[in-house]
């Protein structure tokens, strides 16, 4: 098996990732049919990284994957480093893919003196070298204005909804949103289960409190409904479980929590648990390790979506069109 792939000129794709997730990143390689390009990555006594490609990059359209995993700083600024070696190594193009994208939750200023850390991370990938930045369900979609070059903004919702379809009644199910913020994305659930009911939680939080947030009603429809509660990441799990528990004291039939990215940090694991959901559904954009795991939990591969992605910017394709106009 190559290590790349060769398109039309001499135009050649070639696949590099950090260590961030190397399980993703080698079913995404077997996805495109082609071996990852070796690196050489390793970290010296004092912390600091280094990296080095194995293999010649010159005049390639490089796709460099990292997810932002914990600790996040560490294999942040490794696929930064990886930028710019891939720049001074002369490759036609470099694209960072990053399934999961660090603090993408601190999109702007809550509170005076704050940072906009995530319009910082994509200064910092453009200043390394990037050309172009792909990510999967960012927090919020202004994020893809904070990067000076294209971003193709990929959605999960294919892969979470054909599954989702198999495990709810179509007839007798709602959408559920854990705050007002996430009507949208919940519209959308809603369209592709077939234009089923909405609802959402009303929520408060405390900006001072990092993932502390208090469930307080339903807020629409739910009872006798096989509800599906829908977010873009698990992080904590109190958010959620909060949720599911308010939704079946609503009346629920049953709660199935849908999300992308399962961040699940202590003690999430033992949270969703024990909040009452019938599975968990997450997708692989971040590493899953076994203390993360519990019984109802379910988590789909994204590998194939970011190939076809990666693929077709590589071809000069249509990224939007393989998800539904939603990207």
């Amino acid at each position: 098996m190559n290590t790349s792939i060769h398109g039309t000129g001499e135009r050649e794709l070639v696949l590099a990732a950090g260590r961030a997730h190397p399980e993703l990143a080698d079913a995404v390689a077997r996805e495109l049919g082609i071996k990852l390009l070796p690196v050489s990555a390793y970290d010296f006594a004092n912390s600091e990284t280094y990296v080095r490609f194995g293999e010649s990059i010159r005049g390639t359209d490089i796709f460099l994957l990292q997810s932002h995993t914990a600790p996040v700083n560490q294999w942040l600024m490794e696929q930064l480093l990886m930028v710019d070696a891939a720049k001074r190594a002369s490759a036609r193009t470099v694209t960072a893919v990053v399934p999961f994208y660090a603090y993408a939750r601190q999109d702007k200023k809550s509170r005076g003196r704050e940072p906009i850390s995530a319009r910082l991370v994509a200064d910092l990938l453009r200043t390394a070298g990037a050309d172009r930045i792909m990510s999967v369900d960012l927090h919020t979609p202004q994020i893809q204005g904070f990067f000076d070059g294209p971003v193709d903004h990929l959605w999960a919702m294919p892969v979470l909804t054909e599954y989702v379809r198999t495990r709810v009644d179509l007839e007798n199910v709602a959408v559920v949103s854990p705050d007002a913020g996430r009507i949208r994305v919940a519209e959308q659930w809603s369209a592709k289960l077939g234009g089923c009911p909405l609802a959402f939680v009303h929520k408060t939080r405390d900006v001072t409190q990092p993932n502390k947030s208090h469930a307080n009603r339903v807020v629409g429809e739910v009872e006798g409904k096989e509800c599906v509660l829908v977010d873009d990441l698990i992080d904590t799990g109190g958010t959620i479980a909060e949720a599911v528990k308010v939704t079946l004291d609503a009346g629920a039939k049953s709660v199935l929590v849908a999300a992308t990215h399962g961040v699940l940090s202590p003690p999430a694991a033992q949270r969703l648990h024990e909040c009452g959901a019938t599975e968990v559904i997450i997708t692989d954009t971040l590493p899953i390790e076994p203390p993360k795991r519990f019984a109802e939990l379910t988590v789909l591969s994204i590998a194939p979506y970011l190939a076809k992605a990666i693929r077709e910017v590589f071809d000069d394709g249509s990224v939007t069109s393989l998800f539904d106009g939603n990207s």
